[in-house]
């Protein structure tokens, strides 16, 4: 990990992005960090986006300096195809082929998602932990680990092979190939589940499916009327809660 720049907000959160090998990434840290023995470290969310960094980053920030306020760090990295990475020829034909469908307001086959998701999944799980053992390894941060946010299919990938990861708020906002359902079946960390209840972008039934399939005992579904960006502020406050009654 190498951090490129770093900069201090008013309420003492300092910002550092880095780079992990060609991966960029930014990492939040409360003010408690720097003071954190090695006996109380912070604890650290992931926080996942669907791709773009420069993009995101308004809601990133956002998120971020509500969870330092909480006593949380919380990093995250650019997605494979995304922001300035190289494009996969692959991905983005099946891309193409998504908005075509949405375009004509015919369903999603299970193809188009099966080519798209899989291999984003694929490759950005092993990134995220391999950040994840990067941030850990720094003074100050360390467990328990919490994931927050979409994209849902590397959420629940990283629930099942991540031992470190504690807690998880997804937002079902996403498209989620019927072959991981088996996988959300073996998710036992605590679940936050986020559902914009009129998603133009997403099948609510598939959706519901997906949230019944979690194998988790302890799992909750906030479910809020309005479309993908219509989330309401309340909605932020569920999921702090959640994480401080699971990762403090």
């Amino acid at each position: 990990m190498r951090f490129t720049s770093e900069q201090h907000a008013d309420n003492g959160v300092l910002e550092r992005a880095f780079t992990l090998g060609e991966i960029p990434g930014i990492l939040w840290t409360p003010a408690s960090a720097a003071s954190a023995s090695a006996a109380a470290p912070v604890p650290l969310i992931l926080l996942g986006h669907p791709g773009g960094l420069p993009r995101m980053y308004p809601r990133l920030v956002a998120r971020a300096r509500r969870s330092a306020a909480d006593g949380f760090a919380t990093a995250t990295i650019e997605l494979p195809g995304s922001g300035e990475r190289p494009r996969s020829d692959a991905a983005e034909r099946a891309r193409a082929d998504l908005r075509r469908a949405l375009a004509a307001g015919v369903p999603v086959g299970e193809e188009i998602i099966g080519r798209l998701v899989l291999p984003l999944v694929e490759k950005a799980v092993p990134e995220w932990r391999t950040a994840l053992d990067a941030v850990l390894s720094l003074p100050g941060i360390g467990g328990p680990v919490g994931y927050s946010g979409g994209v849902i299919a590397i959420g629940i990938r990283l629930a099942v092979v991540e031992p470190r990861l504690s807690a998880a708020g997804l937002f079902a906002g996403s498209f989620v190939p019927r072959t991981m359902f088996e996988e959300a079946r073996r998710v036992t960390i605590p679940l936050h589940v986020l559902l914009q209840w009129d998603d133009e972008g997403n099948d609510r039934q598939a959706a519901l499916d997906l949230f019944d399939a979690f194998g988790s005992q302890e799992k909750t579904l906030h479910a809020n009327m309005g479309g993908h960006t219509g989330v309401p502020p309340f909605a932020g406050d569920a999921v702090a809660g959640f994480f401080t009654r699971h990762l403090r």
